[in-house]
């Protein structure tokens, strides 16, 4: 085939796509998939967003009991991909069977609170059913919320009671560490259920108005990642809850505008330099029901970051964070009179981050990470806070905590990096890394490797190499149980869909839970012969390594040209750039004609502390800076078509398409920016001011990073899309945009979505923006693009 001839067959492909998106779009989405474009091989978005899911059976929330001889699992419905049954599996003989069946038990699902709503929000919970569950610790029963109720689940037998049936919404409940009482906060209060009785107490009854009990603060649940306001101590005897005065927090009015008209919501909102909510935290003792409040300073002012008991249950450690998040000191408690003193303090002239990595042991000892390297590792304390020796170390971070086998004195991390090969002859290692107080020792780590991720084990005995549990390549995640013999591990790479099956601790395959096996019978196997596989790749950036991908279309030929749609979020995050399976979304763009690239910049991803803090007190300049340099890197290939990148992206990528967009050394044809933050003052406090500190400290950095005084040099063409209820990005981000634009006379493209918070949730309204995106790409980098038909 000739240049011409393909070039020819691209636009040919791209107008046909385009041609079934816009015919479909006034047919029903029963209809929408009846009619896909009859070359079954082309993937479009019609098929994308319908049932079932291209992705296969994968498993969602995998957990191990207790004793590891049962694995639980979330698992979406055939006929509903957003809804969630809850599933079982012995981890010996025996098929996994499902547990509880959410539209058997609800099967006229109601309307959920605005509490509710709010806290699955914040928890990225967009599907309905059961959506979370817990194990007791004795691994006897699994509790679920559903829809408002609870539901235990009694794993011998599998019987499965209502525990509730009220107007209320029940939420956060949880089963105690004995399995004698389930918990839970309705109506602001926390009450214990007696399972023995079914006799409900009221631990608190004072909830109201803007007192909370027992239930995380905004802040904790959509920056800290702290979902959970309360804590039993494993004897049951004590349970440590939280109380929260949200009246010093601004009233922030927030339309929520949906298809059925619009209402105001007075929310409690705590913007960057503002007041936060008020936290207090205290003990209950369930034998006197005494409570004391716990001493966390004199200053007010401050997170509750983590709350964590000893594996005895006579010391409460709780991790404090400063206002300005550069100290985080760890208090150790007496849960009978709330009396703390500091045991461990971490400092850094950026922000500490908050991790999950605190775990006590059997014998008072407790497993805590630091960045005092440099680098994201894991330390041995002695109870009182004495440092015994480093865990990990080396020139990489460690991901994850997973877990710690204390029989075998194993300790379990994610991380991603590798081994250097010895050269012949050599037995040591030939790699200086640093440890804590100066001191440096030879390894032979290679460094990061940020595209691929793996299970690792070390000791807790004594300091040496760290080794390798699953497989080099593609991308592992692990879900160990208590004791660390077994875990879950779920995998994917390039060219197989994400899978779970049960791994004993030295990574020996026990059995599968969800193979997902690409093969005739997965429904995405139509059209896999046109997936294309990405190739990987570096650019150096200020002396730090910058990963990116590319994937090109299908019937790429290097000696023409093409269209480059630069998929982008670009800030604090895990990182995009992975080898492992690509969303069916991708594929949309490639079957349109067009390159997909990707680039993770200074600032994004689980790298060392230099890499993140980049972008400190001056986000968006670094970034972009990033940005371009991967835009000149892709005008210096020869198929690339100089005048035909677009970007996009959501939320901070929202934020980086704008910023991109008006940067004149980008020079984009075009951005699709989705819900972006354009104005970081409007911004939450812990976000917001652990990267920019306050407004009034920051005022530069703070105007650097508006995007409305950058409007006037936009390069290309805008779409703006925006949820007209969402509660994190608020719509006055891009309403002073459209504001803006519309006063300077400046044209632009906008798609508003009623009734969407931070994200387009169900398959009808995410086929109509991936159509909106097609459109708006093809009419102006693809084949209606001004650069495509001169």
């Amino acid at each position: 085939m000739t240049p011409a001839e393909t070039t020819a067959s691209v636009r040919a492909m791209r107008n046909r796509l385009l041609a079934s998106t816009l015919f479909l779009a006034a047919l029903s989405p029963f209809t929408a998939v009846m009619a896909q474009t009859a070359d079954p091989a082309v993937l479009t978005p019609e098929r994308v967003f319908a049932n079932p899911s291209l992705a296969g059976p994968v498993a969602r929330g995998v957990s191990l009991s207790p004793d590891g001889e049962l694995v639980a699992f979330l698992r979406s419905r055939e006929d509903d991909v957003d809804v969630l049954d809850l599933w079982a599996a012995p981890t010996g003989e025996g098929e996994p069977f499902k547990l509880i069946d959410a539209q058997a038990l609800v099967p006229d699902a109601g309307e959920l609170s605005e509490a509710e709503k709010a806290r699955r929000e914040r928890m990225r919970i967009s599907q309905r059913g059961v959506v979370e569950y817990s194990w007791d610790q004795q691994g006897r029963y699994i509790l679920a919320p559903l829809e408002g109720d609870i539901f235990l689940a009694e794993r011998e037998g599998g019987a499965v009671r209502r525990l509730t049936e009220t107007e209320a919404d029940e939420i956060d409940a949880k089963v105690s560490p004995r399995g004698n009482f389930v918990s839970f906060v309705r109506d602001q209060d926390l009450v214990v259920l007696d399972l023995n009785g079914n006799r409900e107490t009221a631990v608190t009854t004072d909830g109201e108005g803007l007192i909370t009990w027992a239930t995380a603060e905004f802040i904790a649940q959509e920056e800290m990642n702290r979902d959970t306001g309360y804590w039993w101590s494993p004897d049951e005897r004590y349970i440590a809850l939280q109380r929260t005065d949200e009246s010093t927090v601004d009233v922030i009015p927030r339309l929520d505008i949906t298809g059925g008209g619009a209402r105001v919501i007075e929310q409690r909102y705590p913007r960057a330099g503002r007041p936060n909510a008020v936290l207090e935290l205290f003990v209950h003792d369930r034998e006197s029901g005494r409570r004391a409040q716990v001493d966390l300073g004199e200053n007010r002012d401050i997170y509750l970051a983590r709350v964590d008991w000893s594996a005895d249950g006579r010391t409460l450690y709780v991790q404090r964070q400063s206002r300005d998040q550069k100290t985080l000191d760890l208090l150790s408690v007496d849960p009978a009179t709330g009396a703390s003193r500091v045991i461990l303090t971490r400092t850094s002239d950026a922000w500490v981050p908050l991790t999950d990595d605190f775990k006590p042991l059997d014998d008072g000892r407790f497993i805590w990470s630091s960045e005092e390297t440099g680098w994201r590792h894991l330390y041995l304390y002695e109870r009182d806070g004495t440092l015994i020796r480093p865990i990990t170390h080396g020139p990489w971070p460690v991901k994850s905590l997973n877990g710690v086998n204390q029989q075998t004195g194993e300790v379990f991390f994610t991380a991603s990096f590798g081994y250097a090969e010895r050269p012949e002859g050599v037995t040591g290692g030939h790699s200086a890394c640093p440890l804590p107080g100066g001191q440096v020792v030879m390894c032979d780590v290679q460094g990061e490797r940020p595209t691929i991720q793996r299970l690792w084990r070390a000791s807790l005995n004594e300091l040496r190499q760290a080794t390798p549990v699953t497989s080099d390549g593609g991308w592992w995640s692990a879900s160990m149980n208590k004791t660390g013999t077994a875990f879950v591990g779920n995998y994917s790479d390039l060219d197989t869909p994400p899978q779970s099956g049960l791994y004993r601790a030295d990574g020996t395959f026990v059995r599968w839970i969800e193979e997902n096996r690409l093969d005739e019978d997965h429904p995405f196997w139509p059209y896999a012969a046109r997936r294309q596989t990405p190739t990987f790749g570096t650019l150096d950036s200020h002396g730090e390594m910058l990963v990116w991908q590319m994937t090109t279309p299908p019937g790429f030929d290097p000696s023409k040209q093409y269209p480059v749609v630069m998929q982008v979020y670009g800030g604090p995050s895990g990182g995009g750039v992975r080898q492992s399976w690509q969303g069916a979304t991708s594929q949309l763009l490639t079957e349109a004609g067009y390159i997909v690239f990707r680039l993770d910049n200074r600032g994004e991803g689980d790298r060392s502390a230099a890499f993140k803090q980049a972008l400190y007190l001056r986000m968006g300049q670094p970034e972009i800076e990033d940005q371009v340099l991967a835009a000149n890197y892709l005008r210096s290939l020869p198929y690339v078509a100089d005048d035909r990148i677009a970007m996009m992206g959501w939320s901070y990528g929202g934020f980086m398409s704008l910023m991109a967009l008006t940067e004149p050394d980008m020079g984009l044809a075009s951005a699709i920016a989705g819900a972006p933050p354009t104005e970081w003052s409007l911004y939450d406090t812990h976000y917001t001011e652990r990267f920019m500190s306050t407004p009034e400290a920051n005022a530069a950095g703070y105007a650097a990073s508006d995007a409305i005084p950058r409007l006037p040099n936009l390069t290309g063409r805008l779409l703006l899309m925006h949820g007209m209820a969402d509660d994190n990005v608020i719509l006055e981000n891009s309403t002073r945009v459209i504001d803006a634009l519309q006063a300077s006379s400046i044209p632009f493209e906008l798609m508003l979505y009623p009734g969407q918070r931070h994200g387009v949730r169900g398959n009808e309204r995410q086929l109509q923006q991936w159509r909106t995106y097609l459109d708006f790409l093809d009419r102006t980098i693809g084949s209606r693009a001004p650069a495509a038909r001169d």
